[in-house]
């Protein structure tokens, strides 16, 4: 069994569980660094073991364009490559090829965004005609393609190619892309079915709900992809995790038609600890962004609300300058709990290298603890009363 459901939570649609794969376990829900380019940046396969870390995320798009599906393959898939024996989860490069243009067909009116637009990205039935934004190189993505790339590398969970449509987009351009959507999770399902087991492993395939912010058109991909034979359901967009209040919405709207046995995954959701406990509180079990590792390179580090309202500090404001405390010192068992703010204040002043290690670290551990104290609540039917010491 792929998915198991352990426990649902009394009082909200929260839910423990399990997810099977070739390289280990995976207890739901779950935060998952990302890893773009085959490494969660600053940190080695050692960290991330040391961080209970029980899956990762890489890109499709940038894999294929550096260094290349084929080489990775000759590797043996990524969990050679990169050295990492956990489980991988690699998105089909939808969003990426499409997020290349400020802009896209049925956006804006505006005709020089429209013509930049043009110039980097061609969408047709059949798939995605792009430019490199490394060399300018023409490339091609299909639905067929997406997934041969993803059997390339290896990944223990793949996505369907799909078209993210921007909020803004016009309704006429909203329902054609949503249906190009569904057309394209048709044909990636198709083209993994015909093998789903590369380098002596198989490899999990979810499909991906579309159609922005309108009810009715999220219910209806719901129903869609739901009916589809994928292992796994993401609900996909540019709301998901960027606008909170429309994810919850969206949330709540298509809840009643996901099928409960399948893992359900909101795709860049995590910018703050507080988002996690809204969509697990909705019954998603997968979530991944790269805002944690991306602010803490930038000194961003998360902390309890009850030592910043916020639930963030800034390291490199100079109050920390001589500050003798921990990160935070309600987080037991950090790997980095030893350093002090005064120091890793230093390290940013300095623009040491080890900074960035130190904050991804100590942001990524902070998820990792926090996930771990959410499924413990679940299982005891306290979901709400932990949430109340991070939501207000």
């Amino acid at each position: 069994m792929f998915f198991e459901i352990t426990h649902k939570e009394k009082h909200t649609r929260a839910r423990t569980g399990i997810l099977r794969t070739e390289h280990g376990e995976i207890e739901t829900p779950v935060f998952m660094p990302v890893g773009t380019q085959a490494t969660v940046k600053s940190l080695d396969s050692a960290d991330l073991h040391n961080l209970r870390t029980q899956i990762i995320l890489a890109n499709t798009y940038h894999l294929h364009l550096r260094p290349g599906e084929d080489i990775i393959a000759d590797f043996g898939g990524l969990h050679n490559f990169m050295q990492w024996d956990g489980p991988i989860l690699t998105d089909s490069g939808g969003f990426q090829v499409f997020s290349l243009a400020q802009t896209k067909k049925g956006v804006t009116e505006d005709e020089t965004n429209g013509a930049e637009h043009a110039k980097l990205v061609s969408i047709d039935e059949e798939g995605v005609t792009f430019r490199s934004h490394i060399d300018g190189s023409t490339r091609r993505f299909t639905p067929e393609s997406a997934i041969e790339i993803q059997h390339k590398l290896g990944a223990d969970i793949i996505m369907a190619f799909d078209e993210c449509t921007p909020d803004n987009a016009n309704d006429a351009y909203t329902i054609e892309a949503m249906e190009r959507t569904h057309r394209w999770a048709g044909q990636s399902l198709a083209a993994h079915k015909k093998n789903p087991t590369h380098h002596g492993y198989k490899q999990f395939l979810f499909g991906i709900i579309q159609g922005a912010n309108h009810e009715d058109l999220r219910k209806q991909s719901a129903e869609y992809i739901s009916g589809l034979d994928f292992d796994g359901i993401a609900i996909g967009g540019e709301s998901i995790g960027y606008n909170m209040e429309a994810t919850k919405q969206i949330l709540d709207w298509v809840y009643p038609i996901l099928p409960e046995q399948k893992p359900h995954y909101t795709m860049g959701l995590g910018h703050s600890p507080r988002d996690l406990f809204e969509v697990v509180e909705r019954g998603i079990d997968m979530f991944d962004c790269v805002s944690p590792t991306r602010m803490a390179r930038n000194g961003t580090l998360f902390v309890h609300p009850s030592i910043e309202a916020s639930g963030r500090i800034m390291i490199t404001n100079s109050k920390y300058k001589t500050d003798h405390h921990p990160i935070d010192a309600t987080f037991d068992g950090s790997p980095i709990q030893n350093y002090s703010r005064a120091y890793l204040h230093h390290l940013f002043k300095t623009q040491e290298l080890l900074a960035y290690r130190i904050a991804t670290l100590h942001n990524l551990y902070f998820l990792s603890k926090l996930m771990s104290d959410m499924r413990e609540a679940i299982k005891n039917d306290t979901f709400l009363e932990l949430k109340k010491q991070w939501v207000t």
